[in-house]
Order: structure tokens, then sequence, then C-alpha cells
């Protein structure tokens, strides 16, 4: 592990299990102590994943904010915001959407067919062409893009979603902590999206974690956990 980035999910979830409505809506029932927290968890790292669908449900992404966060990284000879990765196969981004003017770093990451569309031009700083798992797969090599993001200086980064994307890091063994704010509302349905999606696991390969900590602010709780990988 040492030879690529290290990675720690950072979620909020209803008390079933839910990151957002059977709608897909931005998932806004977090409350601002919990924005806190993410402001916080992001403060440490060099760069944040997200997937083109968490982008599309917010149009904007987290930045710090904080003058003391801002100040701690610069103390640890970090740029001031982290560097913004949109995980998107496809490259099918509207270029209009705010995120687009936020005052951060900028990188796309996607597939190889896809990369000439965003080349050459403002919107992002850096194109990160994946790997695939298997040839004519759409499914990211996990190892050798993290190995890739480590050599380009990112040493640790937060995955932010959604679902879909957790599920093919931690199925590859690349998710090492997770984060998750437990809030006290209940979404219910069969439809709507859950911390890890996907095909799922069978019992016999289910993800072991280590609880490290807790906190217990008002009615929320906040977990944090280690991925068991081996």
């Amino acid at each position: 592990m040492n030879n690529r980035s290290r990675t720690i999910a950072i979620l909020a979830m209803t008390a079933d299990g839910k990151i957002a409505d059977n709608q897909g809506s931005a998932a806004r029932f977090g409350s601002a102590q919990d924005k806190l927290h993410l402001e916080r968890q992001v403060s440490l790292v060099d760069g944040v994943i997200f997937g083109a669908g968490t982008l599309r449900a917010y149009g904007t992404t987290l930045s710090v904010s904080d003058p003391q966060l801002q100040k701690a990284r610069k103390m640890r000879s970090q740029s001031v915001q982290p560097v913004q990765i949109v995980l998107s196969a496809s490259g099918n981004l509207n270029p209009q959407w705010r995120f687009f003017q936020q005052p951060v770093p900028r990188w796309l990451l996607t597939l190889p067919i896809n990369a000439q569309l965003w080349r050459n031009k403002p919107e992002f700083e850096r194109i990160i062409v994946a790997n695939t798992a298997r040839e004519n797969d759409s499914q990211i090599d996990w190892l050798s893009t993290l190995i890739l993001l480590k050599k380009l200086g990112l040493n640790k980064l937060a995955i932010l979603g959604g679902g879909e994307s957790i599920a093919s890091l931690m199925a590859q063994n690349s998710i090492d902590e997770l984060w998750l704010t437990v809030c006290p509302v209940i979404f219910g349905g069969n439809n709507s999206p859950t911390p890890v999606g996907g095909k799922g696991f069978l019992q016999s390969q289910s993800k072991k974690l280590k609880l490290l900590e807790f906190q217990q602010v008002e009615s929320e709780v906040f977990l944090h956990y280690q991925v068991s990988n081996n």
C-alpha cells in the first residue's frame, strides 16, 4: 500500500443506511456540525475524488473555507485547497456547472476513449487517464490509478461518493478508512442509494471494519473505521 495513495471514504447516511432519497437528490440531511466535520476531514487530504453523479446532484464541490484550516494546510506544506478530482468514465460533464468557477484545482479521471473530450480546455488542469481492470471494460483499475496519483503528489485522498464509486474501490481493496455520519432521519425504500452500491459482496467476501473512534454530537453519531483489505 505504501506505493499508492491512501484513501478515506467520508459519507453521511440516514439511520436506515441511505445516502440519498430514491430520486437521487442532493443529500442535505446532515447537520451544520456534519458539514464542519466533512470540511475538517477534507482539509487533511491532498485530493478529493467524487463521481460525476455526485457533481451532477450538487453542481459544486466542498472547498476548505475555514481560515484556520487553510493556515494548517500551509503549515503542512499543502496547497490551500486539495485537488478536486471528478471521476467520469464518459467525460459527459456540463462546463456551466458552478464547480467550474470555484477557485479550486480541478482534475478529471476518465477512461482512454473519452480523455480527448477535455484536452486543451481550461476546465481541468490535468486529465488522468485510468487503466481498466480488463480489456474492453469500463471498470477502473484502482491500484494502478492510485499508484499514479501518489506519484503526482497526492499521498492521501478523500472519497466522497457516490456509492458506485466507493463499491468499485472497495471491491479492489482500495479503501483504507471510512468515516460515517449516522443522521437522525429515515428515507426507506428499495431504490435509495447506500454508502456502498454495486452488486454487493457475498457474506464470505464481506469487508471487515475495525472501529477506531466514535463521537456523538446531539443526535448525530460519527463513526471512524479502518477497513481490512486482507
